[in-house]
């Protein structure tokens, strides 16, 4: 229906001179029986003082048929040839009503806030969630300008502007703004959207906005960027107070009023890590901070020891190693803000207002090395559960750098951590017996870079390797872990010994071209890798500058195992030679590093000599036989760090490996099925029949139909029952998503679900597909093949 305006003219005597059709259409009074008579015999009610004074404002009529009404109501007046105001114009529009309509009751219920604004920013409407945010019934804003609603500041201009926008530019606007409102206590965040509603001749009639409060979300992105902040800005040196203070510039002003930390004492000194007593906590201020100048509100003094008592916040953070969290009206934070007005009287007036703290602990690598306070008293807000979670994140971070500027300054211990973490956790096979000894040297020099490791390969094979990098300190440590990792990488392909030394060679050669001007530790460093195989006992092995290793076979003496050593790693372009042995059950090989054999003051063919009669000599055990090679060979203070590794032979027998070669005919797989089947009922694994069989029926099939001859399977049992599959081909299976209707593309999934582990290798005449299935902890049957 067509819309007519309701509108009136009164003179400067308050008497209605003019009476449009629409303001007949709003009340049921004919023009006749209005014009001439005061304005006021229309009201039923008087008009507010506060509309009178805006000339805008809700107005209760009197109606024809004697209801009442409400209007939103805008005078204008109208001024004669002296400027002086002869009468008003005054128009209006029947407010909204309540809209009984699923679409009215979604608006008035949504729990964002929403409001509708005429042209000229006036209230048009404001659901239920808009009228808590501004404290006031919807009856007392509609028909308001905006501007008067609410305090005049820059939020509310920005508001203003972008309604304005809207109506100048009839397009939607998004923004956001951190601002408070007229009924909430604090400042919130809010994520804004206005966007015109037009007529359907499609004028732009009033502006429509939606207001989330995303004030959470916002203070998870200031705490998220804080965190990411203190990435760069905590432990900028190796300097212990220097990184408490960077962590207190951090927190104050934007986390707290007032933060301080407090270390034990034993992380200032050169004392091992302390347990936590269950009492009293003594700690030692090292560094505060305070939105006032001067920090007059800090109860304890740079450098002073305070006693904090058990039940207190800091002790309690320590103990149960945890955020504490204290609110005004806690006894608990009663207490610790008397004890603070007790000790230091003098900043008593400073603490006025305080009503939160957070005592957070400081702990890395499972080490508690202090606390760090925060307290608010400007802040509105108090401490809750997301604030505690991120400042454990903080200070955790924080105490990573302070640990590592109180371990720069014992890099000797440092060193004897790294022995501990790079000693093997065990093998998964029964390949080798191993023993290995780690040495740092008594050096001023510090860490060195000697390493070694044992690493399970595929078939029941084991990788051995050991190596050196060149100098000492946290550099030589560092390039010493890379060059760990990198083998360990390389070793889990399945690479040959020269090839994996070949690829390690260029890796060190990229990290020395990347152009930084810096030195790079891994120029010079060398390398020994080797692989045993318990079934065919060959040992292939592979040097990068580095000695060559020392075997013993049963009953013999030891010899050096001849091969060609490659160029140290770094050099580049020069390749590397695998030397090949066959081993009897029991035979000894030793890797060591240059440390055990090199001196300025030994004679390297001497101390080689040495080693080889220790190595020779009986011993009762692998462990006491490396005992004896140290003390036959080092002298009483080692001039470099020494490593040595070794390794005792084991061979997987007849009785434990089952070999067939396969013809490359499909209907072969089924017989091969059987085999298999039956060789687990003679090892007395019948429990793994079934997914053996299916390994075997998978992997057979896909050598035949995608490899090449010649076919071979093989089942070893070791701790694990290992199934492999050989052929000639080198191209490698993968993993793949079958789609519903293919008729293949799920073998390999099937096997990849119901083993332990699978994968390939590249051999010299083709590739190798293996899996390997947990057996049953025990002793392995005994059968009579």
């Amino acid at each position: 229906m067509e819309r007519v305006a309701a509108a009136a003219i009164i003179d400067a005597l308050g008497r209605v001179t003019g009476w449009s059709e629409g303001a007949r259409m709003l009340t049921g009074h004919r023009a006749e029986e209005v014009v001439g008579r005061p304005a006021t015999d229309l009201l039923a009610e008087r008009v507010p003082a506060e509309a009178l004074a805006a000339r805008r404002g809700t107005v209760a009529l009197r109606c024809a048929d004697g209801r009442r009404t409400e209007i939103a109501l805008t005078a204008c007046p109208v001024l004669g040839p002296d400027g002086a105001t002869t009468g008003y114009v005054l128009t209006a529009d029947p407010p909204f009503q309540a809209d009984p309509t699923l679409a009215g009751q979604a608006f008035q219920q949504a729990s964002m806030s929403m409001s509708v604004f005429d042209v000229d920013q006036r209230y048009l409407r404001s659901n239920a969630a808009a009228c808590h945010v501004m404290g006031v019934p919807e009856e007392a804003l509609l028909g308001r300008f905006f501007p008067d609603t609410v305090e005049e500041a820059p939020h509310s201009e920005g508001f203003l502007r972008h309604l304005r926008q809207v109506v100048e530019t009839g397009r939607p606007v998004r923004y956001e703004s951190f601002t408070g409102a007229p009924a909430l206590n604090r400042e919130h965040a809010w994520s804004i959207e206005m966007w015109p509603l037009r007529d359907p001749a499609g004028e732009l009639t009033a502006v429509a906005l939606a207001a989330f409060d995303s004030t959470e979300q916002y203070l998870a992105r200031l705490r998220l960027a804080l965190l990411n902040e203190a990435a760069t800005a905590i432990g900028t040196t190796l300097d212990v107070v220097r990184t408490a203070e960077e962590l207190v510039e951090l927190l104050v002003p934007r986390y707290a009023d007032f933060a301080s930390v407090d270390l034990l004492d034993w992380v200032l000194g050169a004392e091992e890590p302390l347990t936590v007593p269950e009492g009293d906590i003594a700690l030692r201020r090292v560094a505060h901070g305070s939105v006032t100048e001067g920090t007059p509100e800090a109860a304890v003094r740079l450098g002073e020891s305070e006693a904090h008592p058990a039940a207190s916040p800091p002790a309690r953070a320590l103990r149960e190693r945890r955020a504490v969290v204290g609110q005004a009206g806690e006894p608990e934070f009663r207490r610790w803000v008397e004890e603070r007005n007790a000790r230091a009287p003098e900043g008593r007036p400073h603490r006025e207002g305080v009503h939160s703290m957070i005592a957070v602990p400081l702990q890395a690598r499972g080490v508690l090395l202090g606390v760090v306070v925060g307290v608010r008293m400007r802040h509105p807000d108090d401490y809750v559960i997301d604030d505690t979670v991120f400042a454990e994140e903080l200070a955790s971070r924080a105490a990573v750098c302070i640990d590592n500027a109180r371990r720069f300054a014992r890099e000797r211990s440092t060193a004897l951590a790294l022995q501990h973490s790079l000693l093997p956790r065990g093998l998964p096979q029964a390949a080798v017996e191993v023993a290995h000894r780690y040495l740092p040297c008594g050096s001023q020099a510090g860490i060195g870079g000697d390493w070694f490791d044992v690493i399970p390969l595929s078939g029941s094979r084991v990788g051995l390797v050991v190596g050196d990098v060149v100098g000492h300190g946290i550099p030589s440590s560092a390039t010493m872990g890379r060059l760990r990792t990198a083998v360990r990488t390389l070793a889990d392909v399945d690479l040959p010994p020269d090839e994996l030394l070949t690829h390690l060679d260029d890796l060190v050669t990229h990290l020395a071209a990347d152009g930084s001007g810096e030195e790079v530790a891994e120029l010079g460093a060398t390398c020994l890798y080797a692989v045993y195989d318990p079934v065919s006992r060959r040992l292939s092995l592979a040097a990068a500058g580095h000695p060559a290793p020392a075997v013993v076979l049963p009953g013999g003496t030891a010899e050096l195992i001849p091969m060609t050593a490659g160029p140290p790693l770094g050099v580049g372009g020069l390749p590397f030679e695998a030397a090949e042995l066959e081993l009897p059950e029991g035979a000894v090989v030793a890797l060591y590093t240059d440390g055990l054999v090199e001196d300025r003051d030994r004679d390297v063919d001497r101390a080689t000599e040495e080693m080889c009669r220790a190595l020779s000599a009986p011993s009762d055990s692998l462990e006491d036989l490396t005992d004896n090679v140290l003390k036959a060979v080092l002298p009483e203070q080692p001039a470099d760090d020494v490593a040595l590794l070794l390794a005792r032979t084991r061979a997987l027998g007849a009785d434990r490996v089952a070999t067939w070669d396969v013809p490359p005919d499909p209907a072969e797989v089924a017989h091969f099925r059987q085999a298999a089947v039956e060789r687990l009922t003679d090892w007395g694994l019948d429990e793994a029949a079934f997914v053996t069989e299916l390994v075997v029926s998978e992997l057979v099939t896909n050598a035949i139909r995608y490899g090449e001859p010649p076919i071979q399977l093989r089942l070893i049992r070791d701790r694990a029952l290992i199934c492999e599959v050989s052929d000639g081909s080198s191209t490698s299976p993968h993993l793949r998503r079958a789609h519903a209707y293919d008729e293949g593309g799920r073998g390999l999934l099937l096997v990849a679900q119901l083993t332990q582990r699978w994968g390939s290798r590249q051999t010299g005449s083709g590739k190798t597909i293996w899996a390997e299935q947990p057996l049953p902890e025990g002793p392995l049957p005994v059968t009579d093949d």
